[in-house]
Parts: C-alpha cells; sequence; structure tokens
C-alpha cells in the first residue's frame, strides 16, 4: 500500500493551530498577569483543532478530489455506482457498458441498507432488552438492582476484541454449545459464519449503551409522580405507559442513537463472527482505505456515514435538548 501524502495546506494547518495555541496561551497569561483555572481548557481545545477539527478537514478534500488533487464528486457517483470507473473507461473507448451487460454496480448501496438493517434490528433487540433490565435496575424496591449495574459494567472493562472472540469459543462447530447439544444426543447447528452470529454479537456489545441512558433516565424520575398518577386511579400498567415510559424517552433516544450508530459503522464482528460472509459499512470503507488503497472513495464513504450520524444527533439534540438521557458509563 503506498503511503498517504498531506497536502501541503493540510501541515500548514496544523502548523498554524499550534502556534495559534502557544499564542492564546502567552496572551492569556500576559492579560490575566498569570495562569488562572481557564487556561487549563486550552489543551483541550488544541486537541480538538488537530484530532478533530483537521480531520474532518482532510477526509472532506480527500473526499471531493481525485488521485491528483482535482475537484471532482466522482467518488460520491462510485458510491451509487460501484461500476462507475468501468462505465467512465468504456465510454472513452467508445463502447456502450449496456451493450456489454454491465450495469449498475449495487455492491455499496446494498452493503450501506444492509448495514442499516442490522442496525435496526440490534437497536430493536437492545432496547427490548433493556429497557426492562434497566427498569429493574432502577426500581429502588428491587435490591438486587445496584447488583445487576455492576454485571453490566464488567464486561465492559474487558477489551471490546476479547469479548467479540471469547464468542467464537461458544459459536463455532466444536465450541461450548455444539459440544452440549452433542452430548445431549442433538445434531450440531450452524451458528458461526452467519448474520445471526453478527447480530448476536452486536447486541453483546452494545446493549449496555442502551441500558445505562434508560436506567440514568429511570433513576432520576420522582417517584411521587407515579404515586400520585396511582392515587388518581391509574393501576400500574397506565402509571407506567403515560408517566414513567413518557418521563425516561430521553433516554430511550440516547440509547437508541448510542447503538445505532455504531451498529452500522462496526468492522470487527461481521469480520470474526462473519467470517467474511457478511460485510458492512465499516467493512466496506476499511477495505476501501487498505485493500484497495483508494483514500478518495473511503473519505466520501466516511463522509456520508457522519452525515447520518449528524442525522442521528440532531435527531437527539430535538427530543433530549438538554441531555438528561445522558449514560451513567
Amino acid at each position: 500500500m503506498s503511503k498517504l501524502a498531506f497536502p501541503s495546506w493540510a501541515v500548514w494547518l496544523m502548523a498554524l493551530g499550534f502556534a495559534g495555541f502557544i499564542a492564546l496561551v502567552v496572551l492569556s497569561i500576559r492579560q490575566n498577569k498569570g495562569i488562572k483555572r481557564s487556561l487549563f481548557a486550552y489543551p483541550y481545545g488544541l486537541w480538538i483543532v488537530i484530532f478533530t477539527i483537521i480531520p474532518l478537514f482532510l477526509i472532506g478534500y480527500y473526499a471531493f478530489t481525485d488521485k491528483t488533487g482535482a475537484f471532482t464528486l466522482d467518488n460520491f457517483k462510485n458510491f451509487w455506482d460501484s461500476n462507475y470507473d468501468m462505465h467512465k473507461q468504456l465510454a472513452e473507448m467508445g463502447h456502450n457498458p449496456a451493450d456489454l451487460g454491465i450495469t449498475r454496480g449495487l455492491v455499496n448501496v446494498d452493503t450501506l441498507i444492509y448495514s442499516l438493517w442490522m442496525a435496526f434490528l440490534c437497536t430493536l433487540i437492545c432496547l427490548g432488552l433493556g429497557y426492562p433490565a434497566a427498569l429493574f435496575m432502577a426500581d429502588r424496591n428491587f435490591k438486587l438492582g445496584s447488583t445487576l449495574v455492576i454485571l453490566f459494567i464488567i464486561p465492559m472493562w474487558m477489551n471490546f476484541l476479547l469479548r467479540t472472540i471469547a464468542w467464537m469459543s461458544l459459536l463455532e462447530d466444536n465450541g461450548l454449545i455444539n459440544s452440549l447439544l452433542t452430548g445431549l444426543g442433538l445434531p450440531k447447528m450452524r451458528l458461526m459464519y452467519n448474520s445471526q452470529a453478527v447480530l448476536l454479537g452486536m447486541v453483546y456489545n452494545y446493549l449496555p449503551f442502551m441500558v445505562f441512558p434508560i436506567y440514568n433516565s429511570l433513576n432520576k424520575q420522582d417517584n411521587r409522580l407515579s404515586e400520585a398518577a396511582m392515587d388518581l386511579g391509574a393501576d400500574e400498567m397506565v402509571t407506567f405507559l403515560r408517566v414513567t415510559v413518557p418521563l425516561s424517552l430521553p433516554g430511550v433516544v440516547s440509547g437508541i442513537t448510542m447503538v445505532f450508530m455504531p451498529s452500522v459503522t462496526t468492522f470487527f464482528i461481521p469480520r470474526v463472527l462473519g467470517g467474511g460472509n457478511t460485510e458492512m459499512f465499516g467493512d466496506l470503507i476499511e477495505r476501501t482505505f487498505l485493500s484497495a488503497d483508494n483514500w478518495n472513495l473511503g473519505s466520501a464513504l466516511s463522509l456520508i456515514m457522519m452525515v447520518l450520524i449528524l442525522l442521528s444527533l440532531t435527531l437527539l439534540r430535538k427530543v433530549d435538548p438538554e441531555g438528561e438521557g445522558g449514560s451513567t458509563i
């Protein structure tokens, strides 16, 4: 793979950002006649500029340019039609791609749709499992609530890679589950290298990100509201639907966002548990950058994914403007 050559303006931009940081520090010290607490925020500002804003500029630069640095929209056309480059080359040679049986390539779009569908299923399952768990954890009459919180937190202390690989020892053909089935006289099941295994790995890894925002919202609720509803004649189900659920919506939306977006962009789980039989959008971006060595198309795909993330964050901001559903992790 060829080395990535940063454009000269990016190097100058990083240098100017660092120089501006030094200038702001010196200016702040001179104006305040010493170091004040606000000065300690400058390193974080520098970090954001160099490692967030400038990389975003670079992604935008590569997404809208070709390998020569010229402006182009071909990268986004390649997303819509994975055979676009082939069509373009054949057209330049005077051939009609349709006459040769070469139609629009759907690999990229289909991968995105598949990733969105898998992320939707993962989010739906996490919500179905996470809401009752959060409800039990937040119930002050449930003595094991704090124990459940610890049980959800402990697996997150382990490396994401190790947690995913651990499932291989359970799901593989000679794994624990199939060994138990064989011991019971039952036939083995193909549990690995399919979409179901990938979905299982996604739910396992992202479930805590659904549970804790909902738990945080439920834990903040004033029990007197539920008691008042029941004093006014509402039964437990009506109180849950009319009081508890609406008050927990910020946490639900926050959990949906925190599960859905990582699920769309995940790339390691399909490789390990899917065995190459499934590819999600994160895998496509990684393959485009590393295997195909196409930084321009990879940046365009990343930009498309960032737009989806921004739309998701916009929805979260509208429903939960004060961040009341934030995670407790």
